[in-house]
């Protein structure tokens, strides 16, 4: 599936401390994405905060992100929930506002068996009719998909590509061979983690699922360009340069992260999710030092 390679952008959703998303707010970082050329937009992804909205609270994110990019930019949308009905019945709400595709993770309290994985997803794929994106995010999920069974559920109609997370550097081309060797040709293989994405890129990956391309598609663009362009050295100088956005990200997490940086340039105010609080004030200043060290905006 095509619109699942490129670069994704995932913008958080701005919303009030009882869970109302702010639809002006989420306007003004769309607007950021919809002409920068990105490949797609992944909506209500766990950088934006899915799993603590109502399902009324997505479909006003989704009703807002429809008229926001008027079909110029496809929609990719976090369509995970505890119950398979549930999920099917927010897959369903994806579909209806005109979604190109939905990012369906394993959420669960219980601890979930491939098998049970597997019917889950093929449940959600074939109820819902929307074309579902497997999210391997076993940080949060504790949930990890092998080979095996991301192969089996390349082959139910309707599981279009999938998203994994980055390796480290030195395992992203094994773990890409083992991926392709298990899915039928031209399965798009994906991957997140953005502080390692450049080499998933490098080694082959079709898409970056990108958390900095949210708020900066530009950084994110001209790392894809250089790869598409077979300038390895380039990628990962323009890699290296964000460096100092990395490892605020893998010391706070990119969640946090990219709160604090929309708040500092003006872009909205939103704080997010109880229980999760903003970043304590030094953290912050180390934000903004690195804003205006990167002269991102």
């Amino acid at each position: 599936m095509t619109l699942l390679t490129g670069l994704s952008a995932f913008p958080i959703t701005p919303a009030d401390a009882e869970g109302r998303v702010d639809p002006g707010a989420l306007r003004a970082l769309l607007a950021r994405l919809v002409g920068s050329g990105v490949d797609s937009i992944g909506l209500l992804g766990s950088t934006g905060t899915y799993a603590y909205l109502s399902r009324a609270e997505r479909r006003r994110a989704l009703e807002t992100a429809r008229d926001a990019t008027a079909g110029r930019v496809p929609l990719l949308v976090g369509v995970g929930a505890l119950r398979t009905d549930e999920a099917v019945r927010l897959a369903q709400d994806a579909q209806g506002v005109g979604a190109a595709a939905g990012l369906l993770a394993p959420v669960s309290y219980t601890p979930l068996t491939d098998d049970e994985v597997f019917e889950h997803f093929a449940t959600v794929a074939r109820e819902s009719g929307l074309p579902l994106c497997i999210y391997d995010n076993p940080g949060t999920t504790h949930f990890r998909f092998g080979p095996d069974l991301v192969g089996r559920l390349a082959r139910v109609p309707g599981i279009v590509a999938v998203k994994s997370p980055a390796p480290e550097p030195e395992g992203v081309a094994a773990h890409l061979a083992a991926l392709r060797a298990a899915v039928p040709e031209g399965f798009p293989l994906g991957y997140s983690g953005d502080w390692n994405a450049a080499e998933a890129l490098i080694a082959g990956g079709d898409a970056w699922y990108s958390v900095v391309a949210g708020l900066f598609p530009e950084a994110g663009l001209a790392i894809l360009r250089a790869v598409r362009a077979g300038d390895a050295a380039e990628a990962r100088r323009l890699d290296a340069r964000l460096r100092p956005l990395w490892d605020l990200f893998r010391a706070f997490s990119s969640l946090r992260v990219v709160y604090a940086c929309a708040d500092l340039m003006g872009l909205c105010h939103a704080a997010p999710p109880r229980p999760i609080l903003p970043l304590p004030e030094a953290a912050r200043q180390r934000v903004a030092g690195a804003l205006r060290a990167l002269d991102l905006r």
